[in-house]
């Protein structure tokens, strides 16, 4: 069976994605799935418009833009040049490529060289946008519009049980207690004989969640993975309490209950004044305690503390700030994205004040770190 013009295409596409990968670019295959779906949107008859699509998508550092134009030309050049036996009727292309100079040369072996052996490879298997396991991974900060909707609904399926807590009421149980009430209650029925001793236990409720998400310069590329983690905790767990900050506190809990995540995105976006501001994590959880702290800090919540740790204020006002949180909470999980890069060391000014106040330093860049804060979370029970 022949294959069809979309298929020629799409292999020449992954084709041309193993030229630039072997030129040095950071080419992936959630960068050509891209590249995929924004040429279905162009006319791809048009040079100029495949040629300024694939290169918005593929290049993102400012040094290969000159490497990408090159093996543009090369590539695409090689593959639109006509075959050696002339058509049907000896007509001629009205237009043909320029042929390419010797600066190309390489290029254009390299692309020789992938391109047959990709012929001689068996068909790739592109993941589907539901597949969570190729993203588990991936850094958030390299997630696409579609990815971060896959990454969205495998956040939503988790379960998220962060603890639970003693209340001061009794309920009916097997515990140590016993119940005299209810053991009364029911001797009338036999004669002020108590035949059966009824017992009691402490009422047992989820601990609250206190959100506290950086939504500063240096989180920007988080950012947006943030808002959809707030949603969908707040979807899965009933008690949670959001504030996003940068210079100032944010309060989003209400913004959050919006039925549809665009227009929860929508709301917090026009609710918060200094997204991608500076950073003064110190002043902020000073404003949090300051309004806040007594109504949400009761019933012994979990808080988790979301930034990259890079602050602008005095690392005294910062430690202080953090000191008050984890005394006044069950837990306090300071949650930074960095953790994982390479050469990462927590060594800022405001992170070495803060850390000893922290209880849990954990990453979050990741769906599967996402899943062991889960995971980390629902192994507290106390």
């Amino acid at each position: 069976m022949s294959a069809t013009p979309g298929d020629a295409l799409l292999a020449r596409l992954l084709g041309f994605g193993r030229t630039l990968r072997h030129l040095g670019l950071d080419v992936h295959t959630g960068r050509m799935l891209d590249v995929v779906e924004a040429l279905s949107c162009v006319d791809i008859a048009r040079r100029d418009d495949v040629f300024h699509a694939c290169r918005a998508l593929l290049v993102h550092r400012h040094e290969d833009l000159d490497t990408f134009d090159r093996a543009f030309d090369a590539f695409w050049a090689s593959a639109a040049e006509p075959s050696r036996e002339a058509p049907a009727g000896g007509d001629e292309p009205a237009t043909r490529p320029p042929a390419a100079g010797p600066e190309r040369m390489g290029l254009l072996e390299t692309q020789t060289d992938t391109a047959d052996a990709a012929a001689d490879e068996e068909p790739l298997e592109v993941p589907a946008w539901s597949d969570t396991d190729a993203l588990a991974t991936k850094d958030f900060a390299e997630f696409s519009e579609r990815e971060l909707a896959a990454a969205r609904d495998a956040i939503e399926q988790l379960e998220w049980q962060p603890g639970t807590r003693r209340t001061r009421r009794w309920v009916a149980g097997r515990g140590s207690r016993l119940d005299l009430r209810r053991a009364l209650a029911r001797s009338v029925r036999t004669g002020g004989d108590m035949v059966r001793l009824p017992q009691r236990v402490r009422r047992v409720r989820p601990r609250p969640i206190v959100l506290l998400c950086d939504v500063s310069g240096s989180m920007e590329v988080y950012a947006r993975v943030l808002v959809h983690f707030a949603y969908a905790l707040s979807r899965r767990h009933r008690r949670v309490e959001a504030f996003l900050f940068s210079t100032r506190l944010t309060r989003i809990t209400r913004q959050l209950r919006a039925s549809r995540i665009d227009d929860a995105v929508r709301a917090v976006s026009k609710a918060v004044p200094d997204w991608s501001g500076g950073t003064r994590i110190g002043a902020s959880l000073q404003e949090f305690h300051r309004r806040w702290g007594r109504r949400v800090l009761t019933r012994g919540p979990v808080a988790l503390l979301v930034s990259d740790g890079w602050d602008r204020g005095e690392p005294a006002l910062l430690a202080t700030a953090v000191a008050r949180l984890q005394r006044s909470c069950h837990r306090l999980i300071w949650l930074n994205p960095l953790i994982g890069t390479e050469d990462y060391q927590p060594l800022t000014r405001g992170l070495v004040a803060a850390l000893p106040h922290v209880d849990d330093f954990l990453p979050v860049r990741s769906l599967r770190d996402i899943a062991g804060l889960a995971r980390a979370l629902e192994a507290d029970q106390r």
